[in-house]
This record gives C-alpha cells, structure tokens and sequence, in this order.
C-alpha cells in the first residue's frame, strides 16, 4: 500500500521547521542589510551570507531580489504590529501618551530605516514600484487600525479620523529627524504635546 510512513512523516515536519527557520533568517537579514546599506548595497547574496545560507536557498524561497525585500519589511512589520498590540491587551485608552510614544517609537527602529531604503529605490526602480505601493498601503492601513483601536478614537465623529493619521503622519515625520540626528528630546515634548491633543480632541 502506498501509505506515508511514520518514518517519513517525522522527517517531513523537521523538514518542514527548518525551511520555515531559513525563510526568517533571510527575512530578517534582509531588513538588517536594507537598514544599514540601502538597496544599493543589499544585494541577495549579500543577505544569504548574513542569515547563513547558500544564495540558491535564498533564492528558492524568494525567486527575485523584489521578492525578497518586500516579503522583508512586510514580515518585520506585521511583528511589530503585533507587538505594538501586544503591549497594550486591555486597549490603553487611559493612557494616550503611551500609545503616542509607542507608535512613534515604530518609526524610529531599523524596521524604518528598510522601509525607507525600500520606497527610495521604489521611486527609481519600475518593476518595484507598484510592490512596494500596494505593500506601503497595506501597511498604513493596518497602522491606523491598531491606533484607532489602542486610542478608542470614534471615527464617526468630525475630524477624528484626520486626527488619528495626522498623529501618524507626524510620527513619521520624527522617524525621519532621528535618521540624521538623535532626536529624542524634542521627541519627547512632542508626544507630550500631541497626547494633550488628543484627550481634547478625543474626550
């Protein structure tokens, strides 16, 4: 009988773990080597030294070099979001100021600084492009979910939306002062600033 052995099974899902253990390292490599190379520098080969593999395992998980670095910042991004969720499980609408200082603190970390690297080389290169639009969009709606949820923001309301993504759009604004200069006073007295705003503007 043409049955699949125990024998086989058990190899199967070892098997099975350890592509999963290399498509992360890569993933995260890749990040790694965006955040502190930009596109230029980050080639595929490149990224399969620094996660410890060969460049064809590499590229049987990601065929192309596109494949690889979207999947990257998408991977290292749905991390964070849960991780962002993960700090506050009751919600933290009690605590604007802590949420504000954690949503600007995504946009201050290497998961940034690849993105970044990522839409610059975007803006140049037309087969990424459209990837890195629709992968970005993604991305900004998810964000502004999570803020809407953590902040207990009713969106039904005037100019509560805008409200919620201008807070997103100046926390991105600060993650683009600190890639030049440690920003973190000023960054500071602006989450403070802005949780102030927000317990007016939100009730």
């Amino acid at each position: 009988m043409g049955g699949v052995s125990t024998a086989d099974r058990a190899e199967r899902v070892p098997k099975q773990d350890r592509s999963r253990a290399t498509r992360q390292r890569l993933l995260e490599a890749a990040v790694a080597c965006l955040a502190e190379h930009g596109w230029a520098g980050s080639t595929v080969s490149v990224v399969a030294e620094r996660a410890g593999v060969s460049r064809g395992a590499a590229q049987h998980h990601f065929p192309t070099r596109e494949d690889l670095f979207t999947a990257a910042v998408e991977y290292v991004a749905e991390e964070r979001s849960t991780a962002l969720r993960a700090l506050f499980p009751e919600g933290a609408a009690g605590d604007r100021h802590a949420v504000v200082a954690a949503l600007v603190d995504l946009y201050t970390g290497p998961l940034f600084r690849a993105a970044l690297h990522l839409w610059v080389a975007a803006s140049n290169e037309e087969q990424l492009r459209p990837r890195v639009t629709e992968l970005e969009s993604r991305v900004g709606r998810e964000t502004h979910r999570i803020a809407v949820d953590l902040l207990a923001a009713d969106e039904s309301l005037p100019g509560v939306r805008e409200t919620v993504q201008g807070l997103l759009d100046m926390a991105r604004g600060l993650g683009l002062a600190n890639l030049l200069t440690d920003d973190a006073a000023r960054r500071e007295r602006v989450v403070a600033q802005w949780a102030g705003l927000l317990e007016e503007t939100l009730g």
